[in-house]
């Protein structure tokens, strides 16, 4: 069976358009050190790089930061 044969309910492919529009960063922050989730719509890319950067974070942090309900999410318009 193909991708293509799948048929998704009408919200799913709506969030499925959505997806493929949006671009994100993920990492912590130099300041505070939270968890930082960065997402905006990909014509908003170029203003991702005039924000503070983001230091790598791994992927038990993010983990951890999930767990505890600290991750922090910035709309990037």
């Amino acid at each position: 069976m193909s991708d293509d044969s799948i048929q998704l309910p009408p919200q799913l492919a709506s969030l499925e358009a959505l997806g493929g529009q949006l671009v994100w960063r993920i990492g912590k922050d130099d300041l505070s050190d939270d968890v930082v989730v960065r997402l905006g719509f990909a014509s908003a890319t170029p203003r991702f790089a005039h924000l503070p950067r983001l230091r790598s974070a791994s992927d038990d942090e993010l983990r951890a930061a999930l767990e505890a309900g600290t991750v922090n999410i910035e709309w990037v318009d």
